[in-house]
């Protein structure tokens, strides 16, 4: 099984970000707008839109406040296994580090889905600026 791991340094409170983490259905508008163009929620799952134009059903597993700590699922006819965990670790008040690891299966899909993770990872940057001095 394939395993994804991203540990993602931001210039934010964590506070902040989880806020923008577990509001589950506004992905596209605050924690990853430009790489997510469209997010509508259907039940316990979201249906996102990629600016690539690739649609994923994702499910809420779980939802931590005091972990602040996320889980989703993707099932669909590529993918036999998609778990993602989404943490958000505060790194003193203004800072923060946002854990994202995915498994998944099948591997031949890892090189795919981290590429699209870098791209997210982008957007979140820019979601999260450094804050002027």
């Amino acid at each position: 099984m394939a395993s994804i791991h991203n540990d993602i340094p931001l210039p934010a409170p964590a506070r902040d970000v989880w806020d923008a983490v577990r509001d589950f259905g506004a992905l596209h508008e605050r924690l990853v707008p430009g790489f997510v163009t469209a997010c509508t929620l259907d039940g316990d799952a979201r249906i996102v839109t990629f600016a690539n134009g690739s649609v994923a059903r994702e499910v809420l597993v779980d939802c931590d406040d005091a972990r602040r700590r996320l889980v989703y699922a993707i099932s669909n006819e590529r993918l036999k296994h998609y778990s993602a965990s989404v943490q958000v670790i505060a790194d003193g008040e203004t800072r923060c580090r946002l854990v994202w690891t995915i498994d998944m299966l099948p591997n031949e899909l890892a090189s795919y889905v981290q590429g699209q993770t870098r791209d997210a990872v982008s957007a979140m940057r820019k979601a999260f600026p450094p804050a002027a001095a």
